[in-house]
Protein backbone atom coordinates (compact mmCIF):
# COMPACT_ATOMS: atom_id res chain seq x y z
CA UNK A 1 0.00 0.00 0.00
CA UNK A 2 1.43 3.26 -1.10
CA UNK A 3 0.33 6.23 0.92
CA UNK A 4 0.64 9.55 -0.81
CA UNK A 5 1.48 12.43 1.47
CA UNK A 6 -0.43 15.66 1.08
CA UNK A 7 2.75 17.71 0.91
CA UNK A 8 3.77 15.89 -2.28
CA UNK A 9 0.54 16.73 -4.11
CA UNK A 10 0.84 19.64 -6.49
CA UNK A 11 -1.50 21.52 -8.76
CA UNK A 12 -4.24 24.08 -8.67
CA UNK A 13 -7.42 23.65 -6.71
CA UNK A 14 -10.83 23.89 -8.33
CA UNK A 15 -11.52 27.23 -6.60
CA UNK A 16 -8.18 28.56 -7.83
CA UNK A 17 -9.03 27.43 -11.34
CA UNK A 18 -12.44 29.14 -11.22
CA UNK A 19 -10.91 32.39 -9.92
CA UNK A 20 -8.19 32.32 -12.58
CA UNK A 21 -10.68 31.56 -15.37
CA UNK A 22 -13.04 34.35 -14.27
CA UNK A 23 -10.19 36.89 -14.13
CA UNK A 24 -9.06 35.77 -17.57
CA UNK A 25 -12.63 36.08 -18.89
CA UNK A 26 -13.01 39.60 -17.46
CA UNK A 27 -9.72 40.68 -19.00
CA UNK A 28 -10.87 39.23 -22.32
CA UNK A 29 -14.14 41.17 -22.21
CA UNK A 30 -12.32 44.45 -21.49
CA UNK A 31 -9.76 43.74 -24.23
CA UNK A 32 -12.58 43.01 -26.69
CA UNK A 33 -14.06 46.44 -25.93
CA UNK A 34 -10.71 48.29 -26.09
CA UNK A 35 -9.53 46.74 -29.38
CA UNK A 36 -12.04 48.62 -31.61
CA UNK A 37 -10.98 51.94 -30.06
CA UNK A 38 -7.35 51.16 -30.94
CA UNK A 39 -8.33 50.31 -34.51
CA UNK A 40 -10.22 53.60 -34.75
CA UNK A 41 -7.24 55.50 -33.29
CA UNK A 42 -4.95 54.13 -36.00
CA UNK A 43 -7.56 55.03 -38.64
CA UNK A 44 -7.68 58.58 -37.27
CA UNK A 45 -3.88 58.76 -37.32
CA UNK A 46 -3.86 57.63 -40.96
CA UNK A 47 -6.62 60.10 -41.92
CA UNK A 48 -4.84 63.00 -40.17
CA UNK A 49 -1.59 62.14 -41.95
CA UNK A 50 -3.36 61.99 -45.30
CA UNK A 51 -5.16 65.29 -44.66
CA UNK A 52 -1.89 67.02 -43.72
CA UNK A 53 -0.23 65.84 -46.94
CA UNK A 54 -3.09 66.43 -49.38
CA UNK A 55 -4.61 69.64 -47.99
CA UNK A 56 -3.09 73.08 -47.99
CA UNK A 57 -5.83 75.18 -46.39
CA UNK A 58 -7.79 74.32 -43.24
CA UNK A 59 -10.96 73.81 -45.32
CA UNK A 60 -9.21 71.38 -47.67
CA UNK A 61 -7.66 69.52 -44.73
CA UNK A 62 -11.04 69.15 -43.05
CA UNK A 63 -12.60 67.95 -46.32
CA UNK A 64 -9.89 65.34 -46.89
CA UNK A 65 -10.22 64.17 -43.28
CA UNK A 66 -14.01 64.02 -43.62
CA UNK A 67 -13.77 61.80 -46.71
CA UNK A 68 -11.29 59.50 -44.96
CA UNK A 69 -13.52 59.42 -41.86
CA UNK A 70 -16.49 58.36 -43.98
CA UNK A 71 -14.48 55.55 -45.57
CA UNK A 72 -12.97 54.28 -42.30
CA UNK A 73 -16.18 54.84 -40.27
CA UNK A 74 -14.58 57.21 -37.75
CA UNK A 75 -17.16 58.31 -35.17
CA UNK A 76 -15.06 59.58 -32.23
CA UNK A 77 -13.79 62.75 -33.85
CA UNK A 78 -15.11 65.17 -36.46
CA UNK A 79 -13.23 67.49 -38.82
CA UNK A 80 -14.16 70.40 -36.53
CA UNK A 81 -12.16 68.79 -33.71
CA UNK A 82 -8.88 68.96 -35.63
CA UNK A 83 -6.25 71.48 -34.53
CA UNK A 84 -4.49 72.61 -37.71
CA UNK A 85 -1.21 74.51 -37.39
CA UNK A 86 1.79 75.18 -39.54
CA UNK A 87 5.31 74.45 -38.31
CA UNK A 88 7.81 75.85 -40.73
CA UNK A 89 6.68 74.74 -44.16
CA UNK A 90 4.76 71.66 -42.88
CA UNK A 91 1.09 71.49 -41.97
CA UNK A 92 0.48 69.69 -38.67
CA UNK A 93 -2.92 68.20 -37.91
CA UNK A 94 -3.37 67.47 -34.19
CA UNK A 95 -6.29 65.87 -32.39
CA UNK A 96 -7.28 64.60 -28.96
CA UNK A 97 -10.37 62.81 -27.75
CA UNK A 98 -11.49 60.34 -25.14
CA UNK A 99 -13.64 57.23 -25.15
CA UNK A 100 -15.49 55.75 -22.21
CA UNK A 101 -16.16 52.04 -21.91
CA UNK A 102 -18.81 50.94 -19.44
CA UNK A 103 -17.49 48.14 -17.25
CA UNK A 104 -20.07 47.38 -14.57
CA UNK A 105 -22.45 49.50 -12.50
CA UNK A 106 -21.00 52.98 -12.09
CA UNK A 107 -17.50 51.92 -13.26
CA UNK A 108 -16.15 53.19 -16.58
CA UNK A 109 -12.80 52.81 -18.29
CA UNK A 110 -11.76 56.15 -19.80
CA UNK A 111 -9.25 56.06 -22.66
CA UNK A 112 -7.64 59.34 -23.71
CA UNK A 113 -6.19 59.43 -27.19
CA UNK A 114 -4.14 62.20 -28.77
CA UNK A 115 -1.83 62.50 -31.69
CA UNK A 116 -0.67 64.60 -34.62
CA UNK A 117 0.50 64.19 -38.17
CA UNK A 118 4.21 63.83 -38.75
Amino acid sequence: MAVQLKSRQRGISFIGLVVFASLLAMAGVVAAQVFPTLVEYFAIQKAAQKAAIEGSTPEEIRTVFSRAADIDDIKSITPKDLDITKQGDKVVVAYSYQREIHLVGPAFLTLKYEGHSK
